[in-house]
Order: structure tokens, then C-alpha cells, then sequence
């Protein structure tokens, strides 16, 4: 049942600091400094594919010979400006930072005001609408609004709207979506068109995050027997990257022109296993794909259409990664979405909250491993797990200065995306 729309709730805490930090970062413009650029030799965004260390503003020294002075130290610099994400960041401490980096999951059957509550408190960066949400769009909005107030309207809030028997938010205002299947049977002009209507519908919601569009290829020789996505029709064209390519890249256009944010998934691809990492950690090893899989291509095609996250997946790649399941995964994350693909935007995971392909690792690490592989929100089905995994990121923190580093470079994209959508701002 969807709580009636209530009042404006007063800022707790945790979220009244939170907002006073972006606002004045927002009028400093500088997240504390007088000026809006550094001096380095190195590139100080939170976009660069490497996020174990920290940007410094030391330059290259120049060698020195006994019969020629090396220049000034000024010669050899850049002058590199900071992203807004990263100045707003920068005003943040490091807890709000590690809050903007969960993103957590509300069911219909759960109280919004509770959730707002615990947004209030923990100054968490985002929510996700899970469990089939039959009511419409006017109640969904009303509860959007709750948990924006909660959070000063800088919060993200996502829904899986792909279509078929994967939309979380359905009835009045809600166009009932086909599978990817049936949208693949349109012109790729067709389904940008489709996807920007239903993009608006999302944003009347109030809801400006879309886990979609699916960039998975499902081999034919598998077909329904691919439990996660060829079983329930979720890829746009069986067998074809191309195609795949082509629709998913068609579906990340239509949802930014409506103004809401679009979700590749789920990388590297989950449509070589049988088992649904959502259900089972049995047969969700993909023993094929690597470096140079041709079923990449619609992730590359998603990225160049501007998709402004990626979902990672929870399955097994050995011939990546022998050790560690992607989301865990630094040759994965850092390696080959970041360095290879050039993905510089918001790296979020699958779900670590109720799946069973992560069942075994303690609540805590789902989270410190993922962003030490170089993620960046970690989406947890559970919400009461938030309080575990935000003790955890900083205990690790205070263990670990590169961890530091890698948090806040996750917290400076977060909040990027957010300039993005208007959610916050530097101006």
C-alpha cells in the first residue's frame, strides 16, 4: 500500500548538514578555495580511470644539467579545472560522502516516511523502487516527494522501467512497456521516440533514474535457458550484438532527451550463464567472454550514446578475473569498463542486498570491495543494510588513504550525475 502524500518533513541532521555543505559549495563555487582551477601535472577529476590514488599538484621536475638551469616549476604545470561533483565533494565530510554512495531499495509494502527517516539520518545519496508498484503515477510521485524532502531534493531516485515483465512502476501514467524484444520490432528512430515518452512518464514520478536499457546479448544456443535475461525476453535481438547495440543505444538517446538517466546493463554481459545471480550463485559463470568479446559492443554503444551509469554485474568471469566476481572485480570495473571502454561515468552495482550470488560475503565488504574496485553506488535491495555498509566504508577509510581516495572520487561522480540532472549545481 502507497502511504498518502504527507507534509514537508523537517531536515534531520545527518541531511540538514548535508544540504547546508552543497549549498555552500554550490555559491562558493569552489568547494572552498578562492578559485575554480588547480595547479597539476595530473588530471584532478573524479573521471579518471584509475581512482586508486589521489590527484596531487605537484609537477614533473625538469632534469637538471651543470652547464643549464632547469625552468621554474610554473613551466612544467597545467592549470586543470575541477568538476562541479568534485568541488561539492570537497565540502562534504567523509561521511556524507560515503552516504552518496548507497542507493537503497523501497517496496510498496514499505513506509516511505520510515525510509525518509533513514535518508534524514544516514544522508543517503539515492532509492530504488522495487516489488511492482501498481498504483500509478500519482501516488508514486507523492512518494517521491517525501523521500526528495528528506534529502533537499538532491536525491536520486531509480526504478527498473525496461519493459515486459521488468517494470517496477506500472498503472494510471504509466504506459504499460512491451519486453525488448517487441521494442526491437520498431525502427530504432521508433523506440528513441517510445523511450522519450516513457522517460517523461518516469519524471512525472518524480523518479530520474532509469536501470535501463539491458545491453546483454543472449547466445541462440541458449535462448530461454539464459534464466536472468533470455527467459523473460529481456535483450532486444538474441544472438546479434549489433542489433543489441544498435536498440540500446537508440534506448539511452530517447531517456536523456526526456531528461532522465539511463543504466547500461549488465557489464560485461550476463546473457552466457544459465543461473540468476538474483536467485542462485549456481551457474553464473561465464567461461567465454573476455577482453575483446564482440558482445561488449552494445556496452560501447550504450557509452557512446552518453549512458550516465553502468551496472555492473555479479556473475563470473575467469577469463577477466579469476578470482573475484565482477562487481569485486578492479581488472573489471577499473580495467576493462574505465581504461579499455573509456567509461568515465557512474559505475553502479546489481543488487548486493538480497541477491544470492553475493550471499556469502559479509554485508560489509559488498560494499568496501566494489567501490575499492574502482565502483561507485552500491545498490542494496535491503535498506537496513545501509548502517553495516557505511560503518564498513569507514572503517576502511581510517585503515586505508587509498580507499579514502577512491571514495571520494566516487562520491565527486555521484554528485556529478547529479549536476547532470539538475539536482544540484555549481552555478
Amino acid at each position: 500500500m502507497t502511504p498518502p502524500r504527507g507534509p514537508r518533513p523537517v531536515l534531520g541532521s545527518c541531511a540538514a548538514a548535508l544540504v547546508m555543505a552543497l549549498v555552500a559549495a554550490c555559491t562558493s563555487g569552489t568547494g572552498g578555495d578562492s578559485g575554480t582551477t588547480t595547479t597539476s601535472s595530473v588530471p584532478s577529476t573524479p573521471s579518471s580511470p584509475t581512482t586508486g590514488t589521489t590527484p596531487t599538484a605537484t609537477a614533473t621536475p625538469t632534469t637538471v644539467t651543470p652547464t643549464r638551469p632547469s625552468p621554474p616549476r610554473s613551466s612544467t604545470t597545467t592549470t586543470v579545472a575541477l568538476s562541479c561533483g568534485t568541488r561539492l565533494a570537497a565540502r562534504l565530510t567523509p561521511a556524507q560522502r560515503a552516504g552518496q554512495l548507497l542507493l537503497v531499495g523501497l517496496r510498496p509494502t514499505g513506509s516511505s516516511q520510515a525510509l525518509a527517516a533513514q535518508v534524514r539520518g544516514q544522508g543517503l545519496g539515492g532509492v530504488i523502487y522495487l516489488g511492482g508498484w501498481t498504483s500509478g503515477s500519482a501516488s508514486v510521485r507523492a512518494v517521491s516527494e517525501r523521500l526528495q524532502a528528506s534529502a533537499g531534493g538532491h536525491l536520486l531516485v531509480a526504478a527498473d522501467q525496461e519493459g515486459g515483465q521488468v517494470q517496477q512502476l506500472r498503472g494510471p501514467g504509466f504506459t504499460r512497456i512491451p519486453s525488448a524484444r517487441t521494442q526491437a520490432t520498431t525502427s530504432p528512430a521508433t523506440e528513441q521516440r517510445n523511450v522519450t515518452t516513457w522517460s517523461r512518464e518516469l519524471l512525472r514520478a518524480g523518479v530520474n533514474v532509469d536501470l535501463a536499457p539491458v545491453a546483454d546479448t543472449v547466445p541462440t544456443s541458449l535462448g530461454a535457458a539464459n534464466q536472468p535475461i533470455g527467459r523473460y525476453r529481456r535483450d532486444f535481438a538474441p544472438g546479434s550484438p549489433t542489433t543489441n547495440a544498435t536498440y540500446a543505444a537508440a534506448f539511452v538517446r530517447g531517456s536523456l532527451a526526456a531528461g532522465v538517466a539511463p543504466t547500461a546493463k549488465h557489464f560485461p554481459g550476463l546473457g552466457r550463464i544459465t543461473g540468476n545471480t538474483d536467485v542462485t550463485a549456481v551457474g553464473t559463470t561465464d567461461f567465454t567472454t573476455d577482453r575483446d568479446d564482440p558482445y561488449l559492443a552494445p556496452f560501447r554503444a550504450s557509452i557512446a550514446a552518453g549512458a550516465r551509469l553502468v551496472m555492473v554485474s555479479s556473475a563470473r568471469y575467469p577469463r577477466i578475473d579469476g578470482d573475484n566476481r565482477a562487481m569485486f572485480s578492479r581488472a573489471v570495473v577499473t580495467g576493462l569498463l574505465r581504461g579499455e571502454l573509456g567509461y568515465h561515468g557512474v559505475v553502479i552495482t546489481d543488487d548486493v542486498g538480497a541477491a544470492q550470488a553475493v550471499a556469502a560475503i559479509p554485508v560489509g565488504e559488498r560494499a568496501t570491495r566494489f567501490i575499492a574496485a574502482g565502483g561507485d553506488i552500491v545498490l542494496t535491495a535491503e535498506a537496513g543494510q545501509a548502517s553495516t555498509m557505511l560503518a564498513a566504508i569507514a572503517a576502511k577509510r581510517k585503515a586505508s588513504p587509498a580507499f579514502a581516495a577512491q571514495v571520494d572520487a566516487a562520491a565527486a561522480r555521484v554528485l556529478d550525475l547529479k549536476a547532470d540532472l539538475k539536482l544540484v549545481s555549481c552555478d
